[in-house]
């Protein structure tokens, strides 16, 4: 077959078997987009700002120029950005220079040596003699010692040096904070995911042994149930945009106008009746949905064995509502679940003990709320989301 006859790289084809022998970079795998561009020269994962879901872009030309060994190293270093945070963590003021970028790249490829193609910065190589390998990026960044015109600072590298990163890392700094926020609760719960496979599988592949400790160190840590209430809010918004002349374009500064986007979210709030969602776990509640009512409009459900119609509200932010009991009776989530389906929610919050049968399935994204007493023992089996409120 001739060079023109031959396809096009597909990179979704070969992940699978690329990453056969890498259970926990298999894990994140699964959880980002990949998707062909030849807007960059090699390849780069950032956050979409439509979706604040994380992409892999990859330039199917040159991935077609690597060997099976480097295509598998590529992969890892971009894995390694999520894992070590660098796409949704704070940026330097004034944004990420090319010291950075490097300073990055070092802190990954100290776990890639003899993995990666030619011009990749690697610690103990030249320019780059004075790095230690193992280091993390604010090691490198502290100790960083300027290269010379020769080794490529401010121009071009001598004798095939690296001078700068080798993927593109250039879409980090236009991912505004609401995006980013909810792109961070993401990536928790994709390495949470991905590291309870590798555990299920009996190998963390090439993970070395201190990056293991710390993510599960990290997933360890326990989750702050009001901003992941937050985020479970804004991940339901919708976003309408429009063109305003107000904002500039970020990649066509001055020529096309910029986009304003404005999310909206509508959700039904069931709150369990029964005696043991007590006043003050209904009150600490309360409190969070309040702060939440700029986002999204709440509707306040009370129900047991059925909804109480006539106790129905719409939230209005700043009103003090009493955190108090309207019915005594018994618990079923089919219920509400019911009430919301023939409405149109864009997401389900269900306040309860989750003291009850199983319900039927929700047309939208649903998500339980409890306390650690009765989610340690859950009367049901669930794959949604449960959050605990201490």
């Amino acid at each position: 077959m001739s060079e023109e006859e031959k396809p096009e790289f597909d990179l979704n084809k070969h992940t699978a078997r690329l990453l056969m022998n890498e259970p926990f970079f298999a894990g994140l795998s699964r959880r980002v987009d990949k998707r062909k561009t030849t807007d960059i020269p090699t390849a780069g994962v950032t956050v979409d700002p439509k979706t604040a879901q994380f992409v892999l872009l990859y330039n199917p030309d040159y991935f077609a120029t690597l060997s099976d060994k480097e295509k598998l190293g590529v992969l890892k270093h971009e894995f390694y950005h999520l894992t070590f945070e660098h796409v949704t963590g704070r940026k330097p003021e004034g944004g990420l220079t090319r010291e950075d970028n490097m300073c990055m790249d070092l802190a990954i490829n100290s776990h890639l040596i003899g993995e990666l193609p030619d011009k990749c910065c690697i610690p103990g190589q030249k320019p780059f003699e004075w790095a230690e390998p193992g280091k993390s990026y604010e090691w490198y960044k502290a100790n960083w010692q300027p290269m010379d015109n020769s080794e490529g600072e401010g121009g071009e590298g001598g004798e095939g040096n690296p001078t700068d990163s080798f993927d593109d890392h250039s879409g980090w700094d236009q991912v505004d904070n609401t995006e980013n926020e909810i792109a961070k609760e993401r990536l928790k719960e994709a390495i949470k995911k991905a590291a309870e496979e590798a555990n299920q599988a009996g190998s963390w592949g090439s993970v070395p042994a201190q990056c293991r400790k710390d993510i599960m160190d990290r997933l360890k840590v326990r989750v702050n149930w009001e901003k992941a209430l937050r985020y479970f809010v804004k991940t339901s918004q919708k976003a309408e945009k429009r063109s305003t002349v107000r904002r500039i374009n970020k990649r066509f500064p001055y020529i096309h106008p910029g986009k304003k986007i404005k999310r909206t979210a509508k959700f039904a709030v069931s709150i369990d009746q029964s005696g043991s969602v007590d006043d003050e776990m209904l009150a600490k509640f309360f409190s969070a949905l309040d702060k939440l009512a700029k986002l999204a409009s709440f509707t306040v459900v009370p129900f047991d064995t059925e909804v109480c119609e006539e106790h129905v509200f719409e939230w209005k932010k700043g009103k003090r509502y009493k955190a108090e009991r309207v019915r005594y009776g018994g618990t079923c989530f089919d219920a509400p679940t019911k009430w919301v389906n023939e409405r149109n929610f864009d997401g389900h919050i269900v306040l309860t003990d989750m003291m009850a049968p199983k319900p039927i399935n929700s047309k939208c994204k649903r998500l339980w709320v409890t306390t650690a007493q009765y989610a340690d023992r859950p009367y049901f089996e669930t794959k949604e989301l449960v959050l605990v409120v201490d």
